[in-house]
């Protein structure tokens, strides 16, 4: 019998290397948000207003980020045995119903400035519409030299990216209040940004409900790891295989391995562990290795999920 782990990776994301883009991408966009609002109450633009809301959630996404950074690289300790690690997926959940809560608001503000446009200072929004492109555009340059691994760096770095296109819509709003007179333009600007920040909300609560759930991540497939185990030529049987993911860019993996009589539990571990790592990128690996009859359950009271049976031949 026997049982091991394989590490073939550091726990965690390299805070350190990533802090100064993080931090630099935040101060641009707190900054401008500011300028933004008062824009938008001069120039009584629902667009211009979403936007900048839009801009608060990039904000808070991004300190989250450096927050969950912070906090997950903190070490393992009593109870918590994977650390903090998940501390960036919670933040990522936050982040998505802010922006979900914000569709709601801006969606019900948008449908009551289509059925009553009031007066929009075209040149003004047109005017901060463009300097929002250049601003997000810079904090997208920013964040995506940043390890994009992590969930929570990705959903800031979409909601920047989604911001700038929201500025882009705000912008032809602007030209058209400004060029036609045709006030409804801002409402619907500001209806395509709720549109926006839809995708990311929701994309956000997907992707950190997988790893809350600890649903195997969406690029590994566990009857494929299953079966490429079980085609060792040692292997009697796999079963009790479990993928999940900790916190982005941490796939973990634990299985109960039937070897065959004679076969080597100890190399047939490693081996098994450096094919996860070389193929799949898993480098957590726990591997129940033991010799026994596959055809009973004695080594599972309650054994989980499918068998994959091998080509080793079967102990009678």
């Amino acid at each position: 019998m026997g049982g091991g782990h394989g590490h073939g990776h550091g726990h965690g994301h390299s805070a350190t290397a990533d802090k100064r883009y993080l931090i630099g991408a935040l101060a641009l966009i707190a900054g401008f948000m500011v300028i933004e609002v008062v824009a938008g109450v001069i120039a009584n633009s629902i667009a211009l207003i979403s936007d900048a809301a839009h801009m608060l959630t990039d904000a808070s996404a991004i300190a989250l980020a450096l927050v969950a950074m912070r906090i997950a690289a903190r070490p393992a300790r009593g109870a918590y045995t994977f650390g903090f690690k998940r501390a960036e997926i919670l933040s990522a959940q936050i982040n998505g119903v802010t922006l979900l809560l914000l569709v709601a608001y801006f969606v019900y503000e948008g449908v009551q400035r289509l059925v009553d446009p009031p007066q929009v200072s075209g040149p003004l929004v047109v005017v901060t519409a463009l300097a929002g492109i250049a601003i997000n555009a810079l904090a997208a340059w920013l964040m995506s030299r940043a390890d994009r691994r992590s969930l929570n760096v990705e959903g800031a770095f979409q909601h920047v990216l989604n911001d700038m296109y929201a500025f882009i819509a705000t912008a032809v709003s602007g030209v058209v209040v400004w060029v036609t007179g045709f006030r409804a333009a801002d409402a619907i600007a500001a209806l395509v940004v709720a549109a926006l920040m839809l995708k990311a909300g929701w994309g956000l609560l997907r992707d950190s409900a997988r790893v809350l759930l600890q649903a195997a991540p969406s690029d590994l497939d566990p009857d494929e790891i299953g079966r490429l185990l079980a085609a060792d030529e040692d292997v009697v049987e796999v079963h009790d295989l479990h993928v999940w993911t900790v916190t982005s860019g941490y796939p973990t993996l634990s299985a109960h391995i039937i070897v065959a009589r004679g076969a080597d539990c100890h190399s047939l571990r490693v081996r098994l562990s450096r094919l996860l790592h070389d193929r799949f990128d898993i480098g957590h690996t726990t591997l129940q290795v033991d010799h026994g009859a596959a055809e009973t359950d004695e080594h599972c009271d309650d054994p989980h999920g499918p068998r994959h049976l091998g080509r080793a031949p079967r102990e009678h």
